[in-house]
């Protein structure tokens, strides 16, 4: 009876407190590697976030069927090692890795797969994210435990490119279609998400910082690192002295200058990575929904292309590049970024041309008023607003620029500086003129396509109307049957040629003027870490890739490390950075340390916890013994 007891009142104890069994087993003295950056993730919910610090976090909780080469971004096996396509091009066929598991230790098989892609195929929420890679599959059914089967209505090449991060069935499957648009998706007090990645989120305070650990069940093996922990500065100078005083190890899209005001600094090394994404000056194109009911307040003007094209001509991209990012990128031209030679084209014919902007303005009917400002054929002047992102430095100083460009041809930009959280809800009720952006863009052009179909507006769901990927409401019938000829088009070469063809179609238009495409500003302690690979190999980033590979591979500087690999970036060890809590520009390094603390603070939480669980199992035994003798007695 006594062993029975026991076997219950544990199982009992650990439904109340999972820290015991939930949180990955560390050595006393976890290695703990820690990223600083600026911008917060919008939401760890795979189907809510959008930003590109969210989507880092998707990766590194989820995998996806397959993965993209470190050198090329060419299709990798992930937790698919296999994956094939029919004769008739009609049905692909994925084979899973044997003996999979999710971190909670639940199999991972063809069945959470499949329910991945039926809740993404089934769900309209869900597919504001991954709908533009379900949209040609007309099923997907399991064979086996390791084999998925999904058909196609037409060939298409995307099926090799599926960057949909595969949820367990067991966990998502309790929250329903609309239970999941309020879905934080962030553990319990010590407890981790369950994931298959080589990181599980443990922690999140907003706007200070994210912490997560080592995933031992892992399929490419555990990381060399224990923790992993994402800290959030209010500024970049901050950022830069967090790295400096060793507060971080690692700082992610640093600004130009504080770039340069690390080089040469003793135990720091810095690395402009090429970027896969671009800047830009969007326009409101008519915001409605998808079913063309019109919303929002944009105005009118911007309708006018030919507005539009005068703006284009109005801004010096050049001078952006080396005011705001001091020569680390290029001048932009179309959403393609020149990373993926195969694809980007430059037209070149928007160049910087403010006598041609003010041509342009004058014969569309756009007189200029005594005040300096434009008015419109319907008698309003040119006044138009301009949402700058408050949370981004760059963006800030755009708007500026912006302002000044539009003010030399007549026209009155209001600047609106707002948080990222807050534009994104904006740009969905189309209650703008203009705004400042970017995207990173994926290694297959269709997701960055997509968002300019009439398919991404903005839609209506129970009254409330809910942000798609649409932001300048671009809705052309020809581009759209561009966009199916090119998901369905297997032959590369073809495939680029539609691909460049939509490129062209978007410049001309105007819906957006591509600033610039940036580097990857990037800096690290390499007196602390080393084994840091960019992708492309060699050349790009370091971490926000389209991948983990640094965050797996990195490890602890020691006497064995520290000399130059091919293909992985090295350091020599020097003396250690202090670290610093009183920085009054940091929130978030005094949180995290009163979090992670000293060396032993795991091992410190681990045994109060135990002995909590040990005076519970006593007290509930005794208390039980004694309502049983109790009950013995009458």
């Amino acid at each position: 009876m006594i062993r029975t007891l026991l076997a219950s009142v544990t199982a009992a104890v650990v439904a109340i407190v999972p820290v015991a069994i939930a949180l990955p087993a560390q050595g006393a003295d976890p290695v703990v590697f820690t990223v600083g950056m600026e911008q917060d993730v919008d939401s760890l919910n795979p189907f809510t976030g959008i930003l590109a610090e969210a989507y880092e976090t998707f990766q590194l909780q989820y995998a996806t069927l397959m993965s993209q080469s470190v050198t090329d971004y060419e299709p990798a096996p992930g937790l698919a090692e296999s994956w094939a396509e029919s004769a008739d091009r009609k049905t692909w066929t994925y084979t899973l890795r044997p003996g999979l598991l999710w971190s909670d230790g639940t199999p991972l098989t063809s069945a959470d797969v499949v329910y991945t892609f039926n809740r993404i195929l089934n769900g309209r929420y869900e597919q504001r994210n991954y709908g533009n890679y379900v949209r040609n599959i007309s099923s997907v059914t399991a064979l086996d435990e390791l084999t998925v089967v999904m058909t196609v209505k037409t060939p298409t090449p995307i099926m090799q490119r599926l960057a949909v991060y595969i949820l367990p069935e067991h966990i998502w499957s309790k929250i329903d279609g609309k239970a999941v648009k309020s879905f934080a998706n962030e553990p319990a007090p010590g407890q981790t998400v369950v994931g298959s990645g080589p990181f599980l989120v443990v922690e999140r305070r907003t706007g200070q910082f994210i912490r997560m650990v080592a995933n031992d069940n892992y399929y490419a093996g555990r990381p060399k690192v224990d923790e992993l922990v994402f800290r959030f500065y209010n500024n970049p100078d901050a950022l830069g002295q967090a790295l400096i005083k060793g507060e971080i190890d690692f700082a992610e899209a640093l600004t130009a200058d504080v770039f340069t005001s690390l080089e040469g600094k003793e135990g720091i090394t810095t690395y402009a990575g090429a970027y896969a994404g671009f800047n830009e000056l969007a326009f409101n194109r008519g915001a409605a929904l998808t079913d063309g009911t019109p919303i929002g307040d944009g105005n009118p003007h911007l309708l006018d292309r030919q507005v539009r094209l005068a703006i284009a001509h109005a801004i010096d991209r050049q001078q952006m590049v080396d005011k705001i990012l001091d020569g680390y990128g290029s001048p932009g031209s179309t959403i393609i970024p020149p990373l993926y030679t195969t694809l980007h084209i430059d037209p070149g014919t928007q160049s910087y041309d403010p006598a041609l902007a003010n041509r342009i303005l004058d014969e569309a009917g756009y007189p200029m008023g005594p005040d300096g400002i434009r008015v419109g054929p319907d008698g309003k002047p040119m006044k138009y607003r301009l949402f700058v992102r408050s949370d981004s430095d760059s963006s800030v100083k755009a708007g500026e620029y912006f302002k000044s460009y539009l003010a030399a041809v007549g026209i009155s930009a209001v600047i609106k500086p707002v948080d990222e959280n807050a534009l994104f809800e904006i740009i969905g009720r189309g209650d703008f003129d203009m705004f400042e952006w970017g995207w990173v863009v994926e290694p297959d052009p269709d997701y960055q396509l997509s968002t300019f179909t009439c398919g991404k507006r903005s839609y209506k769901d129970g009254g409330e109307i809910y942000a798609d990927l649409s932001d300048s409401f671009y809705c052309n019938s020809e581009f759209d049957a561009l966009y199916d000829a090119q998901s369905s088009e297997t032959d590369l070469a073809k495939r680029a040629e539609i691909v460049k063809q939509m490129q062209q179609m978007l410049y001309d238009d105007v819906p957006y003027v591509v600033t610039w495409y940036s580097d990857n500003l990037e800096a690290y302690r390499s007196d602390r870490f080393t084994g840091f690979i960019g992708q492309p190999e060699g050349s790009g980033s370091l971490i926000m890739q389209y991948g983990t590979y640094t965050y797996e591979n990195v490890e602890q500087v020691t006497a064995d490390t520290g000399e130059q690999t091919d293909g992985v970036i090295t350091a020599t060890p020097t003396p250690g950075a202090t670290d610093s809590a009183d920085n009054p520009d940091n929130n978030a390094a005094t949180a995290v340390t009163a979090e992670t603390g000293g060396p032993n603070l795991g091992l410190i939480i681990a045994i109060v916890v135990g002995l909590i669980i040990i005076a519970v199992l006593i007290v509930v035994i005794l208390r039980m013994r004694s309502s049983n003798l109790a009950d013995e007695k009458e």
